[in-house]
């Protein structure tokens, strides 16, 4: 994958802060999505019919051409070498019209599958890499980094297109072919025609297989190898600053290079596979010619029928050569297929229902009953057992400990996991609904704002504001932005200055006050904040959550923050230690009972005067 992401245009649905995305009419404030469920299976199957048929005509195609070849070698032998005997014009017009008419069809049909095997090789591609793409959206637990799943996304999708157009076609290609030239051979001398297949056996099936069983040893050493050095690259980009400010260049580009080095030792080893197995094959290409020809002029076979069985013999080997390297390759294609059915073999942390529930419309009401959310099989769960309940227009502020399970809390609410037990539902005007029963899209654009990680791209400060809202005019823009504490630094920057790819270009406060300015632009019915002052100095980070704080009075919010003061704003105080809700209640009634929240004011108080 090479270049940046871009926004959309305004045209398209813009990507929020979690990948959640709107779509469809207006509705109260909120689009609407767009259902489709129930059209999805006959598209598949319909999808899936065109790319058979598609295969077929470029594996027709393709051994069509082949066959051509052959023919066109068998008769412009026979046409060469019955023209040195001085025959009749009209003894040769059949073979003359023959050579001219598999010369021009040879090229039609071997353009036929080019054009035919590549479309369908690139259709599959395009489809596993959106499969992929789609494992990845329901929030899976992977344990793979970024770079792993980039050279997943970008290398090992390219063995679907390898499968098919260095492997399955050609293979078709060969046996079509095979099967003629023997024909052939047979038609004029049945041990020619032996000897023929046995040199085509060795190198169509013998050798391939003894390719693919080297190039296994190793094979599936390659990918990782990539994904390595890609990390690396990675981290000499993205960590160039951070490096050089620890002194660590040297290290990192050793061990860049260490990586490179195995890489390309793999691949040395590849090469060496790939040209011992052409010349291999060269080698039983011209034993299998010198066997037939000794077994013709033996047999007493004449001139014309010795130069056929040559020249047929010889150009059968054109398809079957290639196998030899397909064979070597598919060991890669095999270990590479393996590494994409890793990624869509995680179960997913939420499973969408197959008939999603309308949500409500309305200012919500959010309820969390004994919820219970557990990550991977870890015995201790991150959230045990914890209720609440947010109404119109409430703010709540979560309060404890990293690892107390604040973020988790945040992400069930999108529906990016599910819980193990519990339940949270939503009340509207028109109803409620179990979160569980919705399309996690339609939760997400009704529950979202300030997640961890936010992700900004390589456009201008203008757009990527407007994600959240495409139609914002600047009035709206400069508003977010004041409200987000990043006035002074839009004034200073720019509206159009090109921001760096993932926020390199930008600070960490910075980035996350910009896209602070993005949730609340979008205005969802919840509002979600997940530590909005965090990478910010105290100064900064004091004014942000005062203008914060004004700017959210009247919407339903939940703030996760360390930060207490001015938590005597909101209306309530969830204080959470190893996923349990330990204290509630208001600021005055926490600061007047004994513990967690009651010392953490001190700390902070003392942290203040110093």
């Amino acid at each position: 994958m090479t270049g940046s992401p871009t926004p959309p245009g305004p045209e398209q649905p813009p990507v929020l802060h979690g990948g959640e995305e709107r779509s469809g009419e207006p509705e109260h404030g909120v689009q609407k999505p767009v259902q489709t469920t129930q059209t999805r299976a006959p598209e598949g199957s319909a999808q899936r019919l065109g790319g058979m048929k598609r295969l077929v005509l470029a594996g027709a195609a393709g051994a069509a051409a082949e066959l051509a070849g052959v023919g066109l070698i068998a008769a412009a032998a026979w046409l060469i070498t019955r023209a040195a005997e001085h025959p009749s014009l009209s003894a040769l017009s059949v073979a003359i019209v023959a050579v001219r008419a598999f010369a021009t069809t040879r090229g039609v049909f071997r353009y036929g599958e080019r054009l035919s095997g590549h479309d369908v090789a690139l259709r599959a591609q395009a489809s596993t890499r959106k499969r992929l793409y789609e494992a990845l959206i329901p929030a899976r637990p992977l344990t793979h980094g970024g770079a792993d799943l980039l050279s997943r996304m970008v290398d090992d999708t390219d063995a679907v297109q390898d499968l098919l157009v260095r492997c399955l076609l050609p293979a078709v290609a060969a046996l079509v072919t095979g099967i003629a030239a023997v024909t052939i051979g047979a038609l004029v001398l049945p041990a020619a025609a032996l000897v023929m297949l046995a040199g085509l056996v060795v190198a169509g099936v013998l050798l391939p297989a003894g390719t693919a069983t080297a190039a296994r040893r190793w094979s599936a050493r390659i990918a990782p190898a990539r994904a390595e050095l890609a990390a690396r690259v990675a981290d000499l980009v993205h960590g160039a600053a951070d490096l050089a400010a620890y002194g660590a260049n040297g290290r990192a580009l050793a061990a860049a290079d260490d990586a490179g080095e195995r890489l390309a030792v793999l691949e040395r080893r590849q090469s060496r596979v790939h040209a011992a197995a052409l010349a291999a094959g060269v080698f039983v290409q011209g034993l299998t010619v010198l066997g037939v020809v000794l077994v013709a002029r033996s047999a007493g076979v004449d001139r014309v029928g010795v130069a056929v069985l040559a020249l047929t013999s010889l150009v059968s080997f054109e398809p079957v050569l290639p196998l030899a390297a397909a064979g070597e390759r598919m060991a890669g294609i095999t270990a590479a297929l393996r590494r994409l059915r890793e990624v869509r073999a995680t179960p997913p942390a939420v499973v969408t229902p197959a008939v999603p529930a309308s949500p409500p419309d309305g200012p919500l009401t959010v309820e969390v009953t004994d919820l219970v959310v557990r990550h991977g099989d870890r015995p201790v769960p991150a959230l045990d057992g914890v209720s609440l309940t947010l109404v119109p227009g409430k703010r709540i502020a979560l309060v404890g400990p990293s690892g107390a399970g604040k973020s988790t809390l945040l992400a069930a609410l999108m529906r990016l996991i599910d819980p193990e037990s519990g339940n949270i539902r939503i009340t509207g005007t028109d109803g409620h609904a179990d979160l569980s029963d919705l399309d996690p899209d339609d939760v997400r654009m009704r529950i979202t704002g300030l997640t961890q990680d936010p992700y900004v791209f390589q456009a201008s400060v203008r757009d990527n504001l407007r994600l959240a809202g495409p139609e914002a005019d600047d009035e709206t823009l400069e508003r977010a932005v004041r409200q987000a504490s990043l006035a002074r630094w839009v004034e200073r920057t720019g509206w159009d200055t090109t921001l760096g790819e993932d926020g390199r270009t930008v600070s960490g406060g910075q980035l996350q006050r910009l896209a602070l300015a993005r949730a609340l632009l979008y205005d969802p019915r919840v509002l979600l904040l997940d530590e909005p002052a965090e990478a910010l100095d105290e100064t900064t980070a004091d004014a942000l959550m005062s203008d914060l704080l004004d700017a959210t009075h009247g919407r339903t919010t939940l703030l996760v923050t360390h930060r207490l003061r001015g938590l005597d704003q909101v209306d309530e105080i969830v204080v959470l230690e190893e996923g349990r809700v330990i204290q509630r209640g208001s600021h005055e009634e926490l600061l007047a009972a004994t513990g967690y929240y009651q010392d953490l004011w001190r700390s902070e108080s003392l942290t203040a005067r110093r």
